[in-house]
């Protein structure tokens, strides 16, 4: 019996253990997984690299391999948010995110999009910002650096989240990244993460496409009440959930 070949999207890789730790015992071969951005892991699988079941940052890259023949099934399994990742030095208690994203003197990094979800989230709140605000959301899409997630993007450090790294090793001042991340960072001094609110949210649907037979059985456990119970506690939203829960205060570190 072969191990189960897991490819995930890279924004997983904090709750994966629990979920592996929680269902291993159906896998006695053991379940092996490979992270990276979702859009690079489909395209790995589009050119033939061996793959159970492929769990993305959104559902769009599974039903592409669906219709390419290249799965058999997908669905959702939770969701996500975006949040503002900033310099503390650069933000006093009354700031506003959106004020920060105004803010020209500030550098502002993304995911790469068309490569890593996160960065095509981001694109997406640009395009919400500017149908409100026309100039800022022009703006804010020729001054994103999409420093992370790409075929090219220098590879983050083994342990930190993009954002630490970025605004540490002083690469950029903000960040938009995952909303389940907040609680990683509070040991991180000298962050503040800013929630946006849910009218200007574009909401992550994780995704899963199982890719060949084995993989069916992680797929249906990661819906239950157990698998989503794993998600919840890691900072995700439950495929119930209808918008993000806003009534949290900022998180300050």
């Amino acid at each position: 019996m072969k191990p189960l070949q897991v490819l995930a999207a890279g924004s997983l890789r904090h709750v994966w253990p629990g979920v592996v730790s929680a269902f291993q015992h159906y896998y006695p071969a053991g379940i092996e997984t490979q992270f990276g951005p979702a859009g690079i892991l489909r395209q790995r699988i589009e050119q033939g690299e061996a793959c159970d079941l492929f769990v993305s940052a959104s559902i769009a890259h599974p039903q592409t391999l669906l219709q390419a023949g290249l799965a058999q099934r997908t669905g959702v399994f939770c969701h996500n948010f975006l949040c503002l990742n900033v310099r503390s030095d650069s933000v006093d208690s009354a700031a506003e995110w959106l004020d920060l994203l105004r803010n020209p003197a500030l550098r502002l990094a993304t995911s790469t999009p068309g490569c890593d979800p996160c960065g095509d989230y981001a694109w997406q709140l640009f395009e919400r910002i500017g149908q409100h605000e026309t100039e800022l959301g022009q703006r804010l899409k020729q001054r994103a650096m999409p420093l992370v997630g790409g075929k090219d993007s220098v590879p983050v450090p083994p342990g930190m989240q993009a954002s630490v790294w970025l605004i540490k090793s002083g690469q950029a001042d903000l960040f938009i990244g995952y909303r389940s991340y907040a609680h990683l960072l509070q040991a991180n001094e000298g962050i503040t993460t800013l929630l946006i609110p849910e009218a200007w949210q574009t909401r992550a649907d994780y995704g899963y496409a199982v890719c060949q037979p084995a993989g069916h059985k992680l797929a249906e456990l990661l819906l239950t009440c157990e698998g989503q119970e794993i998600f919840v506690k890691a900072g995700f939203g439950t495929i119930k959930t209808e918008g993000p829960d806003m009534s949290a205060p900022p998180v300050k570190h």
